[in-house]
């Protein structure tokens, strides 16, 4: 009877052999692909790779469109952020001049009467 627990070495080197050749004979025993079977697969890939290649430019030009509009946001924010500090400026320029005017009067008046 066999010792399975503790194989020798020439038993394990056996069983490898062994192993390697059924290995060798199904990959020799695999069918052969032919031609146009390889050409179809071919074509398959090649398909996938387009179909691939076309979803990334789109994903592409997608996210170039979204930053370009997200840029135009941000210009547009900016312009009108602008344009309310350029009127807060207006209308505090304006009301200098009106406070000016009105402290003007006041003067003139005063100096009319002191006449």
């Amino acid at each position: 009877m066999k010792n399975f627990a503790n194989p020798s070495f020439a038993d394990r080197n056996q069983h490898a052999a062994e192993a390697k050749k059924k290995r060798l004979e199904k990959f020799k025993n695999a069918p052969k692909l032919d031609d146009a079977q390889l050409a179809a697969k071919r074509a398959e890939r090649e398909a996938a790779d387009k179909a691939r290649e076309a979803r990334r430019i789109e994903r592409e030009r997608v996210k170039a469109e979204s930053e370009a509009r997200k840029a135009a946001e941000l210009a547009a924010e900016a312009e009108a952020a602008l344009a309310a500090e350029k009127a807060a400026a207006d209308a505090l320029v304006a009301e200098a001049a009106a406070k000016k005017a009105e402290r003007d009067q006041r003067y003139a008046a005063r100096k009319a009467r002191n006449r």
